[in-house]
């Protein structure tokens, strides 16, 4: 596999290898993926806990215990708000 960088991103990986972090140009960008990747299931975790969400305010509408609306995306934004309220509950508890 061949790579090319721009000149800043290999300047930044010279910099990490010179900090004697890593050995190798390949650790350096094996890093960073694992970075991305890492990420990428974090969003995926977030999307899930949301749907969550949704169902579980889709679920209170339809036994009758829930808020009043005046629109449905009234409604999608309040469950929206509260599912990132409590994400972020958790990620400042989880650091």
């Amino acid at each position: 596999m061949e790579i090319t960088l721009t000149p800043e991103l290999e300047n930044l990986v010279n910099k990490k290898i010179q900090s004697g972090k890593y050995n190798s140009p390949s650790e350096v960008i094996r890093e960073g993926l694992l970075l991305l990747k890492r990420e990428d299931d974090l969003k995926k975790l977030q999307i899930e806990e949301l749907r969550g969400e949704v169902q579980k305010g889709i679920d209170a509408i339809r036994q009758g215990n829930s808020k009043t609306y005046s629109s449905a995306d009234e409604m999608i934004d309040d469950i929206i708000l509260e599912a990132r309220a409590k994400f972020e509950a958790k990620k400042t508890n989880g650091k």
